[in-house]
């Protein structure tokens, strides 16, 4: 295939997939843009976010290096545990080398995504002005920021605000 040939089907193809993903949620407003990122999981493999689109979504940022983000990691497991109806995603801010070698000693059951260090500037746009760690941001199953969590989680708050999105 030629170059020209394949950037030509290339941009049908993303213009289909934004249309698809349009037409899917032409009844709520856009999801937030967040959801256009992708992030390779710890097997290398790329998952869009918008594969978490139509339900719930808990999303956790965290560091290997980052005590508080670690102590809260098993209260994130339990609450995805009791809400199966909710995505949980954990992206880390650091490399997938730190975080392969974290899972080896720290088991969660949840999707565990490599931000990188560029995830400071992603939490910073979701509403994190001063990048600190642990933050955890809510979105409602249309992709709406519905609330944004700074520092280590209440487990019984987070389970309530969970509730009352259902």
């Amino acid at each position: 295939m030629k170059r020209r040939e394949f950037l030509r089907y290339a941009a049908a193809t993303t213009a289909g997939t934004v249309l698809s993903l349009r037409s899917a949620y032409a009844g709520a407003s856009a999801p937030d843009p967040f959801y256009a990122n992708g992030f390779p999981d710890l097997e290398g493999r790329q998952v869009d976010l918008t594969a978490f689109l139509g339900k719930p979504l808990v999303l956790n940022f965290w560091a290997t290096w980052c005590a508080p983000c670690v102590k809260e990691m098993p209260d994130l497991d339990a609450l995805h545990k009791k809400h199966g109806h909710v995505g949980f995603v954990g992206l880390a801010v650091d490399t997938a080398v730190n975080v392969e070698k974290f899972t080896k000693k720290v088991r969660v059951s949840y999707p565990l995504l490599i931000g990188g260090h560029g995830g400071i500037k992603l939490m910073r746009a979701l509403g994190n002005k001063q990048g600190g760690l642990p933050f955890t941001v809510v979105f409602d199953k249309h992709g709406k920021v519905a609330r944004q969590l700074l520092g280590q989680i209440k487990p019984a708050e987070l389970d309530k605000i969970i509730v009352g999105m259902s």
